[in-house]
């Protein structure tokens, strides 16, 4: 039995819910995010609050039920508050920009790497070191912050590469001189 599953999700106001044939829709101040779902599961919304049942008694249509779950709450925090993530990028002359749609990424390599921001995206930078990746679809949001992140993961070391704000990196020692 899915705990997670069972809850409700109450919809806030200014919010606009449509259920219509194996497909759901939210509408907030921020955008529209529309999701699938499969036969599984049945999506009900009943006076601003959204519920989600199973169709059957599998253990399918139980992942199912906490899946889609999850998946309509993130779409309601999504169009009202919107995602961020934040990248710190320390190493000595590692630097970001932003130019039009390209984030332009110094990394101590030979060249620097282009990454084209998504349109549905907000990219910033704070400085030179931080970068901010917002916007109202959470998987977009988490995707994108991976796929920087992977241009330089931080080394246990020195520390230097692209880490998340909220990342603890473990430090190793290094070498020691043997006499």
């Amino acid at each position: 039995m899915s705990r997670i599953g069972k809850l409700p999700i109450t919809v806030p106001a200014g919010v606009k819910v449509d259920i219509q044939g194996n497909s759901i829709c939210v509408e907030g101040p921020k955008g529209k995010l529309c999701q699938d779902y499969t036969a599984n599961v049945k999506i009900e919304l009943n006076d601003g609050v959204i519920t989600v049942c199973r169709g059957d008694e599998t253990k399918a249509s139980n992942a199912a039920q906490g899946l889609y779950r999850n998946l309509i709450n993130n779409m309601v925090v999504g169009v009202t508050t919107g995602f961020t993530k934040n990248l710190v990028i320390t190493g000595v002359g590692f630097r970001a920009e932003v130019k039009g749609n390209l984030l332009i990424l110094n990394l101590g390599y030979s060249t620097d790497f282009i990454a084209l921001i998504p349109e549905n995206l907000t990219v910033t930078v704070e400085g030179q070191n931080k970068v901010c990746v917002s916007g109202i679809d959470k998987q977009a949001v988490g995707e994108f912050c991976a796929q920087i992140r992977k241009l330089r993961k931080p080394e246990p070391y020195k520390g230097k590469g692209i880490r998340y704000e909220t990342e603890t990196i473990r430090r190793k020692v290094g070498k020691s001189g043997v006499k």
